[in-house]
């Protein structure tokens, strides 16, 4: 004779084998179990044909309010018999909650203050499932109303990235996507042009507000006799390199003066993990967020006064380019601050041009690459978006030299000496492509391998340059920053950080530095997309690539590509007018049209 019994919240037939239970499933299956693992209903004999009949709960709820009782006192109270069907529609009423609870192998009744409660909670939530079944008709339709705030939030927080699953998008029938969500919002006029990359990435969007100790008292080589410009686009406000050459005998030579950061930031300060913890300067159209506290360029950007600490590197170099004598020492400048357009005009920094022009012959000779892509600056200006294409002004050449030729003798610096080191690597690219066009350039581009910081010295090949470190932007890298502090420990005989202790700092700054790369290029983009749908657009396109009957298009007045159909054959390089057809702000991407 087969029992009734319960196994995993469903009804199976028992019978006893042994020391267990033989159950029968509702699906024909057939298990052994301990008799502990089921809830007994009915000694039987009983089938899963199991239809319970109509009942009085209500009456027998009111009869036992707050009492405990058996399955089978509850089947009788409520059916007035104690059958396997009615063992098992009491089992169901226990389990449906509402005015009985199942407890162990005992039923409790519910008192009239819980049942109340269980009730209140239930219209509570069928009406809040009846305004937000509204809100999201109202979503749908494009008209939302005061009330459907929260639903707002909700998709706002998707959309910044602070939430991985939204209700209301699913309920809407969208994909449970920053991308989507930020459509939706479009749609419904709640966002125009808001740029959602930077805290969709999780990056700090204020300064730090730490405070910057005084700068030590130090012996300091006293360089404000000579000349020194810090040259730079016009609208620059961290300017933390300045410059100048000479000529000698055995060739040049050249001062690279450096934003002595490290002086106020030692490692382990709270200065120096709170710049770690964000990697770089985020350079943003809306604005800068800078890594260290805005008094830090104040106090210690070149030619924001009279006189400045800087770091120099006194480097004597062949008229080939060959470095023949180094020297670093902690230093006062006296600063002229240039844009690039007024440095082509001071004869002062001819030598400065020779030498720069000089060593980057040298590194093409190496293997350095010279890829020069069209660049715009994109800021926004109140209201009004500004697109600037950056100049190909030689004197920018003129810097960039000089700033390579520091970074080449520091790094070579730190390998002489032992010194533990962020190095910046780069392998040869894939292939080497030959021609001088942009085409040339977008494949040669395309074939590059990452770049890479290290703790262990290696060739940068995108450079053409045996040993590499970026040591020139300690304000605004900081990874620059942990260069100069342990050059900073060489000079002065102290205790460097480990290889260990700057792997660390690579790995760590490296991670937010991408996220960093990551939010300026996606916010940069985001605002070109904005002017786009504001102002429209046609201009000129260069031809860089074919993929089939498409064809791959520079636009250098908005530093973007494009992805045209091609109506005729054109050769590589071939310059074209494209005009704007539509852009999908959310996902990025625009399309356009040959003229």
């Amino acid at each position: 004779m087969a029992a009734l019994v319960v196994y995993k919240g469903r009804p199976a037939l028992a019978v006893e084998k042994g020391d267990r239970l033989e159950l029968t499933l509702p699906d024909g299956a057939r298990v052994r179990v301990r008799p502990k693992d089921v809830l007994w209903l009915h000694p039987g004999p009983a089938s899963l044909e199991l239809n319970p009949p109509e009942g009085e709960e209500e009456a027998a709820w009111e009869l036992l309010q707050g009492q405990v009782v058996d399955l089978k006192d509850l089947a009788e109270l409520v059916y007035g018999s104690y059958t396997p069907e009615t063992a098992y529609g009491a089992y169901l009423l226990a389990q449906r909650g509402e005015r009985f609870l199942l407890e162990g192998e005992r039923v409790r009744a519910r008192t009239r203050e819980e049942v109340e409660a269980l009730l209140e909670a239930r219209r509570k939530r069928e009406e809040q499932e009846r305004r937000f079944q509204e809100g999201v008709r109202r979503l749908r339709e494009g008209v939302p109303a005061p009330e459907d705030r929260p639903l707002i939030q909700e998709v706002e927080a998707m959309a910044l990235g602070e939430r991985r699953e939204s209700r209301v998008l699913r309920a809407l029938g969208l994909p449970e996507t920053p991308e989507a969500a930020h459509g939706l919002l479009l749609r419904l006029g709640v966002w125009q042009r808001q740029n959602p990359h930077p805290r969709r990435l999780g990056l700090i969007l204020v300064p730090p507000e730490l405070r910057l100790p005084a700068l030590p008292q130090e012996k300091r080589v006293d360089l404000t006799h000579l000349p020194a410009y810090a040259i730079d686009d016009e609208e620059s406000q961290d300017p933390d390199d300045a410059v100048y050459a000479e000529r000698v005998p055995e060739g040049f030579q050249l001062w690279v003066h450096v934003a002595d950061v490290a002086a106020l930031v030692e490692p382990f300060s709270p200065l120096d993990q709170e710049a770690m913890r964000r990697g770089a300067n985020l350079y943003l159209p809306e604005g800068t967020v800078p890594m260290l506290p805005q008094e830090a360029t104040w106090v210690l950007g070149l030619g924001l006064k009279e006189v400045s600490p800087a770091l120099t590197f006194r480097l004597k170099v062949s008229g080939e380019g060959e470095i023949l004598e180094e020297e670093i020492v902690p230093s006062w400048v006296r600063v002229r601050r240039l844009s690039y357009r007024e440095a082509l005009g001071v004869e002062e920094l001819a030598p400065l041009r020779d030498l720069a022009l000089a060593f980057r012959r040298k590194r093409l000779a190496q293997g350095g690459l010279d890829l020069r892509l069209p660049e715009v600056k994109v800021r926004l200006e109140g209201q009004e978006v500004r697109i600037r294409p950056l100049e190909a002004y030689e004197s920018r050449i003129w810097v960039q030299e000089a700033m390579h030729l520091a970074g080449y003798a520091a790094a070579h610096l730190a390998l002489r000496e032992g010194l533990p080191f962020p190095f910046a690597t780069q392998e040869a690219p894939s292939r080497r492509v030959e021609g001088e066009g942009l085409s040339a350039m977008w494949e040669q581009r395309k074939a590059l391998k990452r770049a890479q910081l290290k703790a262990v010295p290696a060739p940068h090949k995108g450079l053409g340059l045996p040993l590499y470190a970026q040591v020139t932007s300690p304000l605004r890298r900081y990874l620059d920053l942990v260069a100069h502090q342990q050059l900073r420990a060489w000079l002065k005989g102290e205790k460097p950080l480990s290889q260990e202790e700057v792997l660390q700092r690579v790995g760590a700054a490296e991670s937010m530095a991408d996220l960093v790369r990551e939010a300026e290029r996606k916010s940069k983009l985001h605002w070109i997309l904005v002017y786009l749908m504001e102002k429209g657009y046609e201009g000129p396109g260069v031809l860089v690539e074919k993929r089939g009957g498409q064809g791959v298009f520079l636009l250098p007045e908005l530093g973007l590509t494009a992805q045209v159909a091609l109506a005729k054959p054109l050769p590589l390089d071939a310059e074209v007018r494209l005009r704007f057809l539509e852009a999908d702000l959310p996902r990025l991407e625009a399309r356009f049209t040959l003229l």
